[in-house]
């Protein structure tokens, strides 16, 4: 078991039960070309184009980038910007749907034999949060000896239940995804982890697979799906510091990656579509199949609407989740869920930071063995280089600490802000 973490309540009891449904194609969709770490993409397309689903509509030449596809068939209507769930403003895409839609349709990526190239192609990125795309990771280090892929199930954030009903529902398409990913890398074993919170996707699971893939239940335990926690947890090796994965022989993919690296891989379908959980105070909590560009505004209302008193409309969980400025923002690849928290069970708006009591739980339960306050504190008084040497970029953004804070510090906001200017002045981890 890795180090530090924390038993937040659940709460997926409202959508765990319930099954993956289509949410409606809207009538607009706004497509960000920024939907991944990296370059963002350029417009391929202008005003008035015709486009197909699957049709790529944005792209760049760069080794960190993924293609953007459009998730209807349509017509452009705009090029321009949006704001997004992070609370930028990108590129893009603006295309009215055509009333009458055939989405098990979609122009395919090309198959040249190639299948990193076809799931660069397809545009899957970390669809876990992380947004990187798989391309690049299915391309390690030429000297890196990757012997073990893990596929992550374990989904540790409260509220979300995306990947739990992706596994139970379609456990034959993990396993697919598993062994694809497998035969890329040339690796030996294969894990796929998830928590024992899950027992009937386990079961699933379990049933799906082969001899040659091992499905393994961890327990219950924030942040058990964080890539080096997971690869501690499961094989008691440790990353070294400032590296990636490779680095120890292992390759992560979440769940819902490999399920898109299978269909990309299988039938040429790109991504263009993806499950949100949308829970919390809304009338009808569940698990919905969006199509990229749909807006959240128009997702709560598939939900049944806002209910009650609410307080913070938060884009995925709430331990690393972000506040929602507008609801008038666009899903996108990275977007696995829509949390409405009701008034009392939001952390309190932050007026000016508090202070620091000195009472040692942030070090106790940090995962990766930092020290929050220390951070923050240097964050606070813009000290990017202390923060740097304290090895800031080592945060992996669990939240943890803000939740374990008794002053409520905004400790998780203060050391994000430590980490964009360490990475601004060009600080290694």
């Amino acid at each position: 078991m890795f180090r530090g973490g924390v038993h937040p309540p659940g709460h997926k009891e409202a959508t765990a039960g319930s099954a993956v449904e289509w949410a409606p194609v809207p009538a607009r969709l706004v497509v960000p070309m920024s939907q991944h770490l990296g370059a963002p993409c350029v417009p391929t397309v202008a005003v008035g184009d015709r486009v197909s689903r699957g049709q790529v509509i944005g792209d760049i030449e760069a080794m960190v980038s993924a293609p953007v596809h459009s998730p209807v068939n349509g017509t452009v209507a705009e090029v321009g910007t949006t704001l997004t769930a992070a609370g930028m403003t990108v590129k893009a895409v603006v295309i009215d749907a055509d009333e009458a839609q055939e989405l098990e349709s979609f122009v395919p990526v090309p198959d040249t034999g190639d299948a990193r190239a076809r799931v660069r192609g397809a545009g899957i990125v970390g669809m876990g949060g992380a947004t990187f795309p798989s391309v690049v990771k299915l391309t390690p280090p030429k000297d890196a000896d990757v012997h073990t892929v893990i596929l992550n199930g374990c989904e540790c954030e409260p509220f979300l239940t995306c990947d739990h009903r992706l596994m139970l529902e379609q456990p034959e398409r993990v396993i697919a995804g598993a062994k694809h990913v497998r035969e890329i890398i040339g690796a030996k074993r294969v894990i796929i982890a998830l928590e024992s919170n899950k027992p009937d996707a386990l079961e699933a699971l379990r049933a799906a697979a082969d001899d040659t893939i091992e499905v393994v239940a961890l327990p219950t335990r924030y942040p058990q799906g964080a890539e080096k926690q997971l690869i501690y947890a499961l094989l008691k090796t440790e990353v070294p510091h400032g590296k990636l994965p490779s680095a120890a022989g292992v390759l992560v993919h979440n769940v819902a990656t490999a399920v898109a690296i299978a269909d990309a891989l299988e039938t040429g379908k790109p991504l263009t579509e993806r499950i949100v959980t949308v829970t919390g105070s809304v009338a009808r909590p569940g698990n919905y199949r969006v199509l990229l560009g749909t807006l959240v505004s128009e997702l709560i209302e598939t939900a049944g609407g806002l209910v009650g008193d609410v307080e913070r409309v938060i884009s995925g969980g709430p331990m690393t989740g972000m506040a929602l400025g507008s609801l008038d923002v666009p899903v996108t690849k990275g977007m696995s869920g829509i949390v409405a928290v009701p008034k009392g069970m939001a952390a309190p708006a932050i007026a000016d930071d508090q202070p620091c009591m000195r009472c040692g739980r942030c070090p106790q339960t940090c995962p990766m063995g930092l020290e929050p306050y220390a951070l923050a504190t240097f964050a606070d008084r813009r000290m990017w280089d202390a923060a740097a040497k304290r090895n800031v970029l080592d945060c992996i953004e669990c939240g943890v600490c803000s939740y374990v804070c008794p002053t409520k510090r905004p400790l998780l906001q203060l050391i994000r802000l430590a980490k964009a200017a360490a990475m601004a002045k060009g600080v290694k981890s």
